[in-house]
């Protein structure tokens, strides 16, 4: 692999920078309210800098929507290492570092499915080719899980795999979290049993 140059390093830094800075305003404002102008501003940088590197808002924000799903199939990969764990277990995990990055404002926002982004990210090879492969890696849990028993078989594998991206944006755990009566731990004990087991009281025969 070629090493970068001293300006590549640099120009590698400022775009880190400005989709990180992406990343913390989709999380914080969600992406009707984010500026461009904004960005530059969270990121230190002038806007005829940053426009240098990304030409749009909506490709701004397909950077930052990239980055999530690359820190996502890095912990899915992460997962996969240990294949003796149950696959009702690596989902929960998922979820559960699914909000635990929500709680943290590192997650950002989903579209609106009439927001402009979303057609833009539609049409992102990077997004969609990431997109893909994480459903692919998760569905294998789910159907795992379905045969094992553990998870409910009557329910299509594509709802439970929404169910899961869900947990990425639930207004839940942000609701909980703002309130201010709760522990990170609890949000996440609670969202995740809810998730998985229901909100129904189990009772013993």
């Amino acid at each position: 692999m070629a090493r970068l140059s001293y300006k590549e390093q640099i120009q590698r830094i400022r775009e880190d920078a400005i989709v990180e800075a992406v990343n913390r305003l989709l999380a914080t404002k969600g992406y009707d309210a984010m500026t461009v102008d904004e960005v530059a501003a969270e990121a230190g940088v002038a806007k005829a800098s940053l426009y240098k590197h990304f030409s749009s808002k909506e490709e701004l924000a397909g950077a930052a929507m990239v980055r999530a799903l690359d820190r996502a199939l890095a912990f899915v990969d992460g997962l996969r290492e240990k294949p003796e764990t149950r696959a009702i277990d690596q989902l929960k995990a998922v979820a559960r570092w699914a909000m635990s990055s929500l709680l943290a404002g590192e997650m950002p926002s989903l579209p609106s499915r009439d927001s402009s982004l979303t057609s833009s990210l539609q049409g992102n090879d990077d997004y969609t080719d990431r997109l893909l492969n994480l459903s692919n890696k998760l569905s294998i849990w789910v159907t795992q899980a379905q045969t094992r028993g553990e998870l409910n078989p009557e329910l299509p594998a594509e709802m439970v795999l929404y169910t899961l991206f869900a947990r990425a944006c639930d207004p839940v755990v942000s609701m909980l979290k703002d309130s201010g009566q709760y522990t990170d731990a609890q949000i996440l004990d609670w969202v995740t049993t809810s998730t998985f087991d229901g909100l129904g009281l189990k009772r013993v025969p």
